[in-house]
């Protein structure tokens, strides 16, 4: 995944993106706040808008992962993009309304109080017309595998906002593998800004993904086996 600003469109449209990404990379909310106000008010599609904020969101994770900024720097993100879809409302949803299919387990993991990214991925999923179940935030290993027994999803999705988060993804799918069963095949993604290939080699996942959509994708693959 690239690190440059999304490129919905050129003149004032692109030019509003790529200002909205800026704007939450320092954490000014209230440009931020009022950039997405415009482009909603101009037309702009509320997806790019969320794309934009998520791209943001990346930028931020880097810094934070850099040391420049610190962990309020990423809660005061965490608000300005929860402020930003709060805006967007059921037009998100109603812009992804679509005909797939299935179940998906999602939650942050245990250690990781962060819910932005789950909560874009779960409002997407379920405007595509996947049926979520939500664990919420910091939870633990055997929570994961024990809602899954009783949910039974086809997908499991494990969320995580920072390096911090990679060993708790690893003993989330270490307890899945072990169970046996169907519990056992169950596919695994992993999601967060700072989630590569590395990371899911590390922690064991199959799959993963940087950003809500791609989220989206994978899981429309593994429930179209």
């Amino acid at each position: 995944m690239g690190n440059g600003a999304p490129n919905p469109s050129g003149g004032e449209d692109g030019r509003r993106m790529h200002e909205l990404v800026r704007a939450i990379a320092d954490l000014d909310e209230p440009v931020a706040l009022g950039l997405a106000e415009a482009a909603l008010a101009a037309g702009e599609s509320p997806l790019a808008i969320t794309q934009a904020g998520e791209e943001g969101m990346r930028l931020v994770g880097e810094l934070y992962e850099r040391g420049t900024y610190y962990l309020s720097g990423l809660i005061m993100a965490g608000e300005i993009f929860r402020g930003i879809l709060a805006r967007l409302g059921p037009e998100l949803e109603a812009e992804q309304s679509g005909g797939a299919s299935g179940r998906v387990l999602v939650g942050t993991v245990q250690g990781d109080i962060h819910d932005i990214g789950k909560n874009i991925l779960a409002t997407v999923l379920r405007g595509f017309g996947f049926s979520v179940h939500d664990l919420g935030v910091d939870v633990s290993p055997a929570r994961f595998l024990e809602e899954a027994g009783a949910f039974a999803p086809d997908v499991v999705g494990l969320s995580g906002l920072t390096s911090a988060s990679y060993a708790s993804m690893r003993d989330t799918v270490d307890v899945f593998r072990a169970a046996g069963g169907e519990l056992a095949d169950l596919p695994i993604v992993i999601g967060g800004v700072v989630v590569d290939e590395t990371v899911a080699r590390y922690t064991g996942a199959r799959y993963w993904a940087s950003d809500a959509m791609e989220g989206v994708r994978i899981c429309e693959e593994l429930t179209a086996r």
